[in-house]
């Protein structure tokens, strides 16, 4: 299991935390993950027992954790067939992002990292903060001004200073690559750092153990696509295992004011120019290039799924759907309802839908 750099195929070097390779400014992956049964650690806690599946960290990393993984899966009635919930919006810092996190500053800190900087709308940029918090790290993080009051302040409440940048999604990661340019510092990139893919890949052996068999299908919100990767992975390595016959349909769901994967696979690659980043209440979701989109449409266009967008007027509908069934999360998750409604007819079961992010972390 090695870490690459897909256009160059230079290994990730042995030393330092580069977030893009040193050769050629190309992308790094991880190779497929192998998972063996027979090496699941039951005593350990959380993801921490699929350890052995987790590129880039060495056996001697003692894991940087708060408890994440082993979020419950929550079954409701929904047009009289069964759904199943999982809710990763109870994880630590309350969101998916944790999944990740806890490998990104386990990495940093086997590597004796002591500061690092991370761009977000808000549930990284809060993950991060408390893992760091955790492994003594400082950290700054650089924000939308618009970013929700709630992640704002949880972020300062970990620690972490805060640079509030003006603008789009977009320009907060032009603000963070002019800082990284003149500092020294690591940047502890969710987008560009592979080794949080195995993380959130431990999401999709606990939906196994707790269903008993491979979903037919998985919903999740995807703004970078981490977590539709890293879930994809993770099910894939299951079905080389032996465990499952067959990967769920995964369906990616975007806010349509800011839907590229969702443009380029209805319209082509073509059709990027035409991609907008307009404001909308699902703000987790907003990122108008995703690093890894060419892998997470080649996913997909080979039959193992699809995108689905939706209307900026179904957000907080489905916000208030989810909570009238006891599930509380934020509008980037709840744009799952509307995907639900659109195309469950034809999906297969059982339904798995991933609740990504707490609705305490919006005050509206």
């Amino acid at each position: 299991m090695t870490i690459k750099c897909v256009n160059c195929g230079r290994e990730y070097p042995e030393q330092g935390t580069p977030y893009k390779c040193l050769n050629c400014g190309g992308l790094f992956d991880i190779s497929p993950i192998e998972y063996y049964p027979d090496r699941v650690d039951r005593n350990s806690a959380g993801l921490w027992k699929y350890k052995h599946t987790f590129q880039g960290l060495s056996r001697d990393d003692a894991g940087v954790s708060l408890g994440e993984g082993d979020t419950p899966l929550i079954w409701a009635t929904i047009r009289d067939r069964q759904v199943a919930f999982k809710c990763e919006h109870l994880n630590p810092s309350g969101s998916f992002k944790d999944r990740g996190t806890a490998l990104i500053a386990t990495f940093l800190k086997g590597r004796g990292v002591q500061s690092v900087v991370e761009d977000s709308s808000g549930n990284a940029g809060a993950s991060l903060a408390a893992y760091s918090a955790r492994a003594g790290l400082d950290v700054k993080i650089f924000i939308p001004a618009s970013a929700s009051g709630p992640k704002r302040r949880q972020i300062e409440f970990y620690g972490a200073e805060i640079h509030p940048i003006d603008g789009s999604r977009s320009d907060v990661t032009g603000a963070l690559d002019k800082y990284i340019e003149s500092e020294e510092i690591a940047y502890a990139s969710h987008a560009y750092l592979p080794v949080n893919l195995p993380g959130y890949a431990t999401a999709a052996y606990e939906i196994f153990e707790q269903i008993g068999c491979a979903p037919g299908a998985v919903i999740t919100p995807t703004g970078q696509g981490g977590l539709l990767l890293g879930l994809y992975r993770g099910f894939d390595a299951l079905k080389r295992a032996g465990l499952i016959k067959k990967s769920p349909y995964m369906v990616g769901v975007q806010a349509k004011a800011c839907s590229p994967l969702w443009v380029l696979a209805k319209a082509g690659m073509s059709a990027y120019g035409f991609v907008t980043e307009g404001p909308t209440l699902a703000e987790g979701v907003r990122v108008k290039r995703p690093l890894r989109a060419g892998m997470l449409l080649q996913m997909m266009l080979s039959g193992g799924g699809e995108f689905v967008a939706v209307e900026e007027i179904d957000i907080l509908r489905g916000r208030d759907e989810l909570a009238s069934r006891g599930l509380y999360v934020e509008p980037t998750s709840a744009i799952v309802w509307s995907a639900l409604e659109q195309i469950m007819d034809r999906l297969p079961d059982p339904v798995v839908v991933m609740l990504t992010g707490s609705g305490y972390k919006f005050s509206q």
